[in-house]
């Protein structure tokens, strides 16, 4: 696919024309072009600085947020995985969701706590791998840490630091939580909260970008800098629809913490 998308190069400066003109008939591919065999590489290459010409064009007519290309990620499998791509910038979103589920409601129940790292002498265990969590009321969650008395105290110190507004009791080796009232300001100290949550998401997603960023690169001698920026561009409007989706994520939840 690579050597395909060299053919591209040969092409004359259609970039330049104005979309509205019609399209001269392509040269023939270099001879031992794989997409010629399949009757393709003009077909393709023609596809592509078609999809260019209209993004140019209305990237100046109405900013370079209007640009679009969409290319097809098996005519660029061999420089970058684009389906491996989307699949990586949705599982942050998915983590997301699930931090939004577990961890931010009004209402504290047991298994908000199930997942509150505790610092131990040993590394880092989740709160229900070293405790056995329960509701004893409605009013009040109980964790048994008979387990791992020794781990009580960084118990003790995880729940209170977890950002919950949770202030843990002692007694031996039974830590007593008890469930805060949902006050206006415990529903505000949620919502920031959701919105710290929310920038580590958008954090983690732009490393996934600057990785296939870094990636496309590593061709930028063996294909057409058209090739590289239509990737690149593709990636960024990837971004910038995982963001999108990011933010109406927030929007819901601050709406439903807020009430």
């Amino acid at each position: 696919m690579a050597v395909a998308l060299r053919c591209s190069r040969h092409l004359p400066a259609l970039l330049y024309c104005s979309s509205f003109a019609v399209p001269r008939a392509l040269p023939r591919a270099p001879a031992g072009c794989p997409a010629l065999l399949l009757g393709a590489c003009g077909q393709c290459a023609h596809q592509m600085l078609l999809t260019r010409q209209l993004a140019t064009k209305k990237a100046k007519g109405k900013g370079q947020s209007q640009a679009r290309v969409n290319i097809s990620a098996a005519l660029v499998e061999d420089i970058i995985n684009l389906e491996e791509t989307k699949e990586d910038m949705q599982a942050v979103v998915e983590a997301l969701k699930e931090d939004f589920s577990r961890n931010l409601s009004v209402r504290t129940s047991p298994g908000a706590l199930d997942h509150i790292m505790v610092m131990t002498k040993d590394g880092k265990f989740p709160l229900n791998q070293l405790g056995q969590i329960s509701q004893k009321s409605p009013q009040l969650i109980i964790v048994n840490m008979t387990d791992f008395p020794e781990s009580t105290a960084a118990a003790t110190k995880a729940i209170r630091e977890s950002g919950m507004n949770l202030n843990p009791e002692v007694d031996g080796t039974i830590i007593r939580v008890p469930v805060p009232k949902v006050t206006r300001e415990h529903r505000e100290n949620l919502a920031k909260l959701a919105k710290q949550s929310t920038n580590k998401s958008k954090e983690a997603l732009r490393k996934v970008r600057s990785k296939n960023i870094n990636q496309i690169k590593k061709f930028k001698n063996q294909v057409s800098e058209d090739t590289i920026w239509m990737l690149e561009k593709q990636i960024q409007q990837m971004t910038d629809s995982t963001t999108a989706e990011m933010d109406k994520l927030l929007a819901a939840k601050t709406k439903e913490l807020l009430g």
